[in-house]
């Protein structure tokens, strides 16, 4: 079985204008259209059976209208996550909304909520989601977006994770897009789960093995970030790594069945 921890997808409706709009900003050519049925048809093109989708609340007025589209999602081969802006005063029922629609976890974007990671705000709401036992996704590091201003950075996330001790955090772009060494020093080894979003095209291989084996390969969980990455190609690189059957076995599932209780 293969998981992927981290995709996205929007609304038909909306999907090309996001697309085209994100393309923009990360100045490049998404491999898919960002819908449910492209995400689909590259899972199967992959020989990926289960993808986490992952929606990223930027404003409080989207939180209802993503979540109803999320809550639509909740069966293999997509589950999707609900979303949350940390600045909704009433996080505590939105959460408590998004555990009761039968959802895993919630997808948390620093960098397009214009919030630090260790803002108390997101402190309160990820110690919250953490008593419900929602699994809490964050994107880490260098974003496009604002890539001189890095709103999660390795140093906040262990902020974060020794303040909050959250049992189900999940760093994207392993702990910290581009930030590789500040990763093996503040996060290497604590209790949080790195994904392989994006990473496995820009990271040297060296490093990246590093990374897992000091970190543990039973806390790195395979992710592409699709539709920016290709699912087919980041299957193979990681195929492709001199790990243990054991290890890869690890991260291409077990320890997402693991986290969602599959």
């Amino acid at each position: 079985m293969i998981i992927d921890f981290h995709t996205h997808m929007f609304p038909d409706k909306i999907a090309k204008g996001t697309i085209d709009l994100l393309a923009g900003i990360c100045k490049v050519t998404p491999y898919g259209d960002g819908t449910y049925t492209g995400l689909l048809d590259s899972a199967r093109e992959a020989g990926i059976d289960l993808c986490i989708a992952l929606p990223a609340v930027t404003k409080i007025s989207q939180v209802e209208s993503i979540n109803r589209f999320a809550a639509k999602y909740q069966e293999k081969p997509i589950i999707s996550f609900g979303g949350i802006h940390p600045a909704c005063e009433n996080y505590k029922e939105i959460l408590r909304e998004i555990k009761n629609l039968g959802m895993k976890g919630i997808k948390l974007h620093p960098d397009y909520q214009d919030m630090y990671f260790n803002d108390i705000r997101y402190k309160r709401l990820i110690a919250f989601a953490s008593e419900l036992e929602l699994i809490v996704s964050v994107h880490a590091g260098v974003d496009p977006k604002c890539p001189e201003d890095v709103h999660c950075t390795p140093k906040m996330a262990r902020e974060v994770i020794r303040e909050v001790q959250p049992e189900k955090l999940v760093l994207a772009h392993l702990g910290g897009n581009l930030l590789w060494n500040d990763i093996e020093r503040e996060l290497v080894g604590l209790d949080v789960f790195f994904d392989t979003g994006v990473v496995l095209d820009h990271i040297s291989q060296e490093q990246f093995l590093r990374i897992v084996r000091n970190h543990g390969a039973d806390k790195i969980l395979f992710a592409t970030d699709f539709p920016w990455k290709s699912q087919k190609k980041f299957k193979k690189t990681l195929s492709d790594m001199p790990l243990s059957p054991k290890e890869k076995d690890l991260i291409f599932s077990e320890n997402a069945c693991r986290l969602l209780g599959i």
